[in-house]
């Protein structure tokens, strides 16, 4: 596995090892031991998984302290542009986002330290997006910030998003107090 940082403190792109022949492929997409070595020791204690179409935008969604996660994010199938959002108040790069494009053939995975908000916009039909998490879902705790924050600047590579309700209601940055 290739560990590469980003300019962002502890958002890593994992590029893994991917062991081909006629049958298909293989990879590891986490062992403990390796991501260790890499300065990341992580305790995940949930998995998600969600299938969107092309045009679906999931987020910016976060969890508030003391249940804030962090999420090892990767595709399946198909392909979504994946968006953080710098949270992290004493960090240089607060208020600043970063993307990646995550496909089910480029195999990237991203880590995403507690303290930014996360989301994604779908580019293939039937994709299927997959997440470790270090906390377990807290409704009570759970946020966000605006998709279309004008602020952020965010291009998600959609022309007509498809966007869930309380996506559409929350705060921009702007109006946001963060807690990390």
């Amino acid at each position: 596995m290739k560990f590469t940082a980003t300019e962002f403190a502890g958002l890593t792109i994992i590029q893994p090892s991917v062991f081909g022949d006629h049958r298909g492929y293989f990879f590891e997409s986490y062992n403990a031991a390796t991501f260790q070595a890499n300065g990341l020791f992580l305790n995940f204690v949930q998995d998600n998984q969600s299938m969107s179409n092309k045009g679906a935008v999931r987020g910016l969604h976060f969890q508030l302290p003391p249940f804030a996660q962090g999420k090892l994010v990767r595709v399946l199938k198909g392909a979504v542009k994946d968006v953080v959002v710098d949270l992290r108040k004493g960090e240089r790069t607060y208020g600043q986002h970063f993307s990646i494009i995550l496909t089910g053939e480029n195999n990237t995975i991203l880590w995403i330290p507690e303290g930014f908000a996360h989301g994604f916009s779908t580019l293939e039909n039937d994709t299927l997006f997959s997440y470790k998490c270090t906390a377990v879902y807290h409704k009570q705790s759970e946020g966000g910030v605006l998709w279309n924050d004008p602020d952020l600047g965010i291009n998600w590579g959609v022309t007509y998003p498809i966007l869930s309700e309380k996506d559409t209601q929350n705060p921009r940055l702007m109006d946001f107090v963060s807690p990390f």
